[in-house]
Order: structure tokens, then C-alpha cells, then sequence
């Protein structure tokens, strides 16, 4: 039997020199390596294989942890086992590893619990079996396992994203402070100088202005010109010299400076943190920054705890993720849930509508969850990704936003002009061919039906003004009727119109006398008279229909009006109901138990009677029993 030892030097090859002892419970195994004299009588070492280095042990190491046989290795066994044909067995401490040392080079392996305590026992003597000194091997393994855990963590100092969390912490924090000492030196500055605040509105330029001009006196003789545009200078110095501020002390104007001096640095240093956070953001996560921006992503990594653990989120739960309480409160009051969270300040759902907002933080959250995925557990940084990201959801944005609205049946359609062609729905988009019968009659046929659909819509919206829409109406089907013969008329016919127009205008010459010049005349008299009507009615029908509407919505606010004051009216009836129910229901009760207190003191009256006539009984009795011994003690004096 032959026993495969791995150390943090190299491959150990011993050989069992007393099978038969292997044979013996596994308990008793550890008796032969209480010393190295036993260990050495019970195990022999063969063959040693040595590390080149340290990226030879740990390339060993990794296909060991991996279950697969290292080429260095399989070369050792080779030489040692396969080529001098030995067919005894090769004991390996895991049973995995030792099946894929049978399937690469098939050797019989042997794996239990007794082979396992002899190696615990060959670990206990390795010193003495080995020859080694104990400083090196501690050394080599320390060595060994510092490398093999940086490998596995895959280390990196650039691939920290704790840094990125303690950056967006800090820059939200400077951001609050910077608000705060703003806010306080524009108070404070304001009683001397109350209208610098409404002409300068930047923190920085206002800070920087105080600096510059000191008191408001002073502010004619200074320059601006590296603070402030010229127009806002000149303002400035008209607003000094008109000021209602008060006056203030040296004094007062230092502690002021220096508010404004920790001011400017407090935002410096918000500057150049940002930037920092820009070049980590980049280089931890780049596919994230290019989706959705170093702060917004920066937050998500913060609010997940980590890159990894933003990386095993679903995109659903990325999309909600700083929104967790309204989540909550929606679920415990059964309310819609939110449809974004911190990643509403991204610039693509800032961007679109208020109604596509809840799209847009949908598909970004999909696209964010694949590129935080490739961040966290891509080896290279490649941002291939995070463009083609970024296109797809620039181009869906563009399709939500650009997506034709379906125009509602009674909204007011545009005139057409006459010269506009109409489309011919039986040609094709690309050639002017015609479609096949069938589809062109199914197509006709819908086509009529929506037509027939839209007339009825049209016609029980307006049942007010009947008389005026079945004028205007028929007009349209004249002109419809019109268009279309003109439509359908060929070049040949249209020559045959005008050979027959000339030909009636000739003869209309010849025999015109003047009577029929002077009838000609006043049709077309009569004529223009019809015509000026007709304008003139169809300028007060589009003057009625502005009016009505102009006077719609106020209608319309006054029915909801109205119908609110009823509302109200009738909620407030039903709250008097229901506290007259209540006040009866109480009365009743109170009723009720006065009858009963009455019942109560009438029972009681009635036993008081009842007591006292009893009390009146024996008051006579007694009475009887005294008078009769003095009736008796009479009748003996008698006697």
C-alpha cells in the first residue's frame, strides 16, 4: 500500500510496511504513532516531490481544493506509480480527489476511516518521516495559505467597495452641512445686507462676495469681476447704496468671515470627494456608472451593503430599494406599492414623463441588476456592457416616450385641405400595385364598420344641436361625393368635359340677348346673397361652438361643484340620522332603566308597608297579651 501525503513543500509518497496492521480498528491506529520510532517501523517514506515555488504550490493548492489532478502531480505519480507497474493501492485523504485520480491515470484508490487516521498520524510524525525542519514547513505553509486566500478572495485593493460606501456616506453628510452654514451666513449677513440674497442666489459666489466686499459701504469701490458677471456686479453696488439693512461692527464682520472661509472649504473638499468617488465608481463598478451615474450607483451599492450583495438582488428589488417604508406602508394599508426608489435620481427616469416614470425605473432596474452582476463577479473590467446597456434603454425610452397616443372618437379633428390626396388603402406601402380581392374587400369591410361605429358615437354625443351637425353633415358628403367623382375620373373623360363646357359656353354666347344677360345678372346676384349668408351663419355657428367651449369646463366645475355641495349635504343628513339614532337608542336605554329603578323603589315601598303592617300585628298582640293579666288580676279584686 502506498499513502499520497500533500504538504505546503511538496507531494509525500510513503509506503505501509505492515499491511496486516491496517486491518485494525481505526481507534487503534493512532497507538503506532505515539512515537516517531513506531511511525517510522509502521511507515517508510518513498518518493518527495518539491515545489518550484510559490506559484507552483499554489496552482497545486487550487486544482487540489478543485478536486483535479495538478500536472505536477500526475508527472510525480507517473514516474513513481504507473511506470514501474506497481498495482497496490494509493490512499488519499478526500474520496473526491482520489476518484479523479482514478479516471486520469487509473490507479486503485482507497479512501475510509482507518486511511484517514493514518494520515492524521503521518501529519503528527512529519517532522521525524520527513527529515524537515519545523521553522521551514511552518514557514512554507504560512506562506502557502496567505496566498491561497488572497486568491480566493481574489484581492485587490482597487476592488474595494467599502471605500465607495464611507465616500457617498460622508459626501451626503458634507452636503447637509454645506446647506446648513449657508443658510446661517446668508441669515446672518442678510440684517446687514438683506437684498445681496434675492440678486446672488449661488451659495459660493454669495460667500465669496461677502469676503470681498466686508461692509456694504465698501461695495462701490470693489471689483467683482472674478466673483460675479458684470450685469449682478452693477446690481449689486445699486442695491448697497439704497440698502435697509442695519449696521455692523468689525467684530461682527470676522465671525462672518470665517463662517464663510469654513464654508468655501467644506465645499472644496465636497468637490474633490466627489471626484474621488467619480474614479472609484469607475474603477469597482464602470458598467453601473455608464447605466445609471456614479451617485446614483454609488447609493445603491451603500444601501445594499455591498457590490456582491447589489449584485444578488433582483431587479425588482433594485427598482424599490430606498423606498422600503412606503413599501411597508402600502402593504400594511393595502395602497399601491412604490414604483421607484433611489434610482428615481437617475438621469433617464428624471427625463421622461410623469406617467412613464414607473416604465423607465422598470427597464433601468433590469439593465442595472446584469450590470452590477458583471461588475461583482467579472475578473476584467470591461465596459462593453454598460454601453450596450445604456443604447438598449436609451432606445426604449425613446419608444415610450415617442409612442403615438390613441385619439378619442369625439375629439375635434383638423381640416383637411383640398389639395392633400387621399390614401388608397388597396395599394401597397412600397409599389403602387393593388392587393389581392380578398383582402382588399376584408379590409374595405372593417374599414366601413369603424366608419359606421364612429357616425353612431358621433351621433348620440351631439342629439342637442341635431339640426345644425345634419347641415354641416351633408355638406361633408357632398364634398366627399364630390371628391370622389373627381377621383374616379379618367384623363379621357375629363377632355370630354371640357370639349362639352366649351361647346355649352359658345352657344350660351350666341344666343345671350339682354334680357338674358339681365337674368344672368341677378342669379348671379342671388347667388352672392346665398353665399354671404351662408358665411354669415357659419361665422355664428363657429362663434356658438368657441362659446360652448369656453363654457363647457365652466359647466362641467360647477356640476362638480354642485355635486360636492350634495355630497356634502347628504353626509352630513346621514351624520345627523345616525346621532338621532343614537340619541334615541340612549334615551330608551335611559327609559328603561329609570322603569326599572321605578320597579325597584315600588318593590321596596310595597316590603317597607308590608314590614310595618307586621310590626303593627305584633304591637297589638303584645298589647293583648298585657291587657289580659290585668283583666284577670281586676276579676280576682272583684271576687
Amino acid at each position: 500500500m502506498l499513502v499520497l501525503f500533500e504538504t505546503s513543500a511538496g507531494f509525500a509518497l510513503f509506503k505501509v510496511l505492515d499491511e496486516g496492521k491496517m486491518k485494525s480498528k481505526p481507534v487503534d491506529i493512532n497507538n503506532f504513532f505515539e512515537t516517531p520510532e513506531k511511525a517510522s517501523s509502521f511507515v517508510s517514506l518513498k518518493k518527495f516531490y518539491k515545489f518550484d515555488g510559490t506559484l507552483d504550490a499554489l496552482e497545486a493548492q487550487t486544482a487540489i481544493a478543485e478536486c483535479k489532478v495538478p500536472e505536477s502531480l500526475s508527472n510525480f505519480l507517473k514516474k513513481n506509480v504507473v511506470s514501474e507497474k506497481l498495482n497496490e493501492q494509493l490512499i488519499v485523504s478526500d474520496s473526491k480527489f482520489g476518484n479523479a485520480i482514478k479516471d486520469a491515470l487509473n490507479i486503485k484508490v482507497l479512501c475510509d476511516d482507518t486511511t484517514q487516521e493514518l494520515i492524521r498520524g503521518i501529519r503528527l510524525q512529519l517532522k521525524s518521516l520527513v527529515n524537515a525542519n519545523e521553522q521551514d514547513l511552518n514557514a512554507m505553509s504560512i506562506g502557502l495559505s496567505h496566498s491561497y486566500s488572497r486568491y480566493k478572495l481574489k484581492f485587490s485593493p482597487d476592488k474595494v467597495d467599502t471605500m465607495i460606501v464611507q465616500a457617498i456616506s460622508l459626501l451626503d453628510d458634507l452636503t447637509t452641512e454645506i446647506n446648513i452654514y449657508a443658510m446661517r451666513a446668508r441669515e446672518w449677513y442678510g440684517w446687514h445686507f438683506p437684498e445681496l440674497g434675492k440678486l446672488i442666489t449661488n451659495h459660493t459666489q454669495y460667500a465669496n462676495a461677502i469676503k470681498a466686499m466686508g461692509n456694504r459701504k465698501s461695495a462701490v469701490d470693489t471689483d467683482f469681476t472674478d466673483i460675479l458677471p458684470e450685469e449682478v456686479a452693477e446690481e449689486v453696488k445699486e442695491a448697497a447704496q439704497i440698502s435697509m439693512g442695519t449696521e455692523i461692527s468689525p467684530e461682527d464682520l470676522d465671525h462672518i468671515f470665517a463662517l464663510c472661509d469654513q464654508f468655501l472649504s467644506i465645499q472644496a473638499y465636497h468637490t474633490e470627494l466627489t471626484e474621488y468617488l467619480k474614479s472609484r465608481m469607475e474603477a469597482i463598478a464602470p458598467n453601473l456608472t455608464i447605466l445609471v451615474g456614479e451617485i446614483v450607483g454609488a447609493r445603491l451599492i451603500c444601501r445594499a451593503g455591498s457590490l456582491m450583495n447589489l449584485a444578488k438582488y433582483p431587479a425588482s428589488t433594485i427598482q424599490i430599494l430606498g423606498a422600503e417604508k412606503a413599501l411597508f406602508r402600502a402593504l400594511k394599508t393595502k395602497h399601491n406599492t412604490p414604483k421607484y426608489g433611489l434610482i428615481y435620481n437617475a438621469k433617464i427616469v428624471g427625463e421622461a414623463s410623469l406617467k412613464n416614470k414607473g416604465k423607465m425605473s422598470r427597464v433601468l432596474a433590469a439593465k442595472a441588476a446584469l450590470s452590477a452582476r458583471f461588475d461583482a463577479l467579472c475578473e476584467v473590467s470591461d465596459t462593453s456592457y454598460g454601453i450596450a446597456y445604456k443604447g438598449a434603454v436609451d432606445r426604449r425610452a425613446a419608444a415610450i416616450e415617442g409612442r403615438e397616443v390613441r385619439k378619442s372618437l369625439n375629439a375635434v379633428k383638423p381640416e383637411k385641405s383640398g389639395n392633400v390626396a387621399k390614401y388608397d388603402h388597396t395599394k401597397s406601402a412600397t409599389t403602387n400595385t393593388t392587393r389581392d380581392v380578398a383582402t382588399k374587400s376584408s379590409k374595405e369591410s372593417s374599414i366601413k364598420q369603424e366608419k359606421q361605429d364612429i357616425k353612431m358615437e358621433e351621433a348620440s354625443s351631439s342629439d342637442s344641436d341635431s339640426s345644425s351637425d345634419s347641415d354641416s353633415s351633408s355638406e361633408e358628403e357632398k364634398s366627399k361625393k364630390s371628391k370622389k367623382s373627381k377621383k374616379e375620373e379618367t384623363p379621357v373623360a375629363k377632355e370630354e368635359k371640357k370639349e362639352k363646357e366649351e361647346k355649352k359656353e359658345k352657344k350660351s354666347k350666341k344666343e345671350e340677348t339682354p334680357v338674358a344677360k339681365e337674368e344672368k345678372k341677378e342669379k348671379e346676384e342671388k347667388k352672392d346673397k346665398k353665399e354671404k349668408k351662408e358665411d354669415k351663419k357659419e361665422e355664428k355657428k363657429e362663434k356658438k361652438d368657441k362659446k360652448e367651449k369656453t363654457e363647457e369646463p365652466a359647466k362641467e366645475e360647477k356640476k362638480d361643484k354642485k355635486e360636492k355641495k350634495e355630497e356634502k349635504k347628504e353626509d352630513k343628513k346621514e351624520k345627523k340620522e345616525k346621532k338621532e339614532e343614537k340619541e334615541e337608542k340612549k334615551e330608551k336605554k335611559e327609559k328603561k332603566s329609570s322603569s326599572k329603578e321605578d320597579k325597584k323603589e315600588k318593590k321596596e315601598e310595597k316590603e317597607e308597608k308590608k314590614e310595618k303592617k307586621s310590626s303593627s300585628k305584633e304591637d297589638k298582640k303584645r298589647k293583648d297579651r298585657d291587657e289580659e293579666p290585668e283583666e284577670k288580676k281586676s276579676k280576682k279584686s272583684k271576687k
